[in-house]
């Protein structure tokens, strides 16, 4: 029996094998969690990360989401408590966070309406389905939003995915004050650099952005600017989630946790 036996958790863009949602459900999932895999499109990739959670003892199911459209967020919230019940933490880890390109280059349309509306407005529209389905539950919940070193400080060549996580982190303290009342907590997390598939891309371009010759070479020279001698592992922001969903944390809200080995401290 672990800590979350019983609960359930949905996490979305958790459809990718080594990536930060698949991390995160992981953690749940050895402490008893059914879990929701949650992604674009629920293809090979997806129901391989399923079947691993299978294979750590959980219940599981796995549910499409455009998370930039509502009646989507409305649905995969329906789903989940048809499959089991209710919704006990739902963590918006869905984003874009791939599309690099200096200020004046980009175009409206593509990188910073599609970064926004998958960002800020899915982080919104799935915060108010799980928040509308945890009130007419009444049992409390709790609503983690995945955010980023890049919601305290800001990034060259990154000014939606910038905008988007500083959003992020003022959605969840509007969320935390009104839905206190519902014993519903909301918190942000901020992780540095997280080398999933998505920070893969980001190496690639910042690597040749800042002129290391290698890959390896830019990530030596990130490692040894941290405090803590390397850059983040999905297992970080698991273990921060795992926290702010316990019965410990109930009394925080409304917070932008730096998970960053001390190289975000404020």
């Amino acid at each position: 029996m672990g800590k979350f036996s019983g609960k359930t958790i949905v996490v979305t863009g958790s459809g990718k094998q080594k990536g930060l949602g698949q991390g995160i459900l992981q953690a749940f999932a050895d402490e008893g969690a059914n879990c929701v895999v949650s992604d674009l499109a629920i293809d090979d990739e997806a129901d391989a990360v399923a079947q691993e959670l299978h294979g750590r003892g959980a219940k599981v199911a796995t549910f499409a989401c455009d998370v930039s459209k509502a009646d989507q967020c409305a649905g995969l919230i329906e789903a989940t408590v048809e499959a089991f019940g209710g919704v006990d933490v739902f963590v918006n880890n869905a984003g874009i966070g791939f599309k690099m390109k200096p200020l004046l280059e980009v175009d409206t349309a593509d990188e910073w309406d599609q970064v926004l509306s998958v960002n800020l407005s899915g982080a919104f529209y799935c915060t108010q389905a799980a928040a509308r389905a945890m009130v007419e539950a009444g049992n409390g919940g709790r609503i983690i939003n995945i955010a980023s070193q890049a919601a305290k400080t800001g990034f060259p060549h990154l000014p939606a995915y910038v905008s988007s996580k500083h959003g992020m982190v003022g959605l969840t303290r509007a969320s935390a004050v009104e839905l206190g009342a519902h014993r519903i907590t909301v918190n942000a997390i901020c992780p540095n650099h997280v080398t999933t598939g998505l920070g893969a891309k980001q190496n690639d371009y910042f690597s040749k952005l800042l002129g290391f010759d290698t890959v390896e070479d830019y990530l030596t020279n990130m490692s040894a600017r941290n405090p803590m001698g390397r850059p983040g592992l999905p297992s970080d922001t698991a273990a921060a989630c795992l926290w702010l969903a316990s019965d410990e944390a109930f009394y925080v809200t409304g917070e932008a946790l730096n998970v960053s080995g001390g190289e975000e401290m404020h």
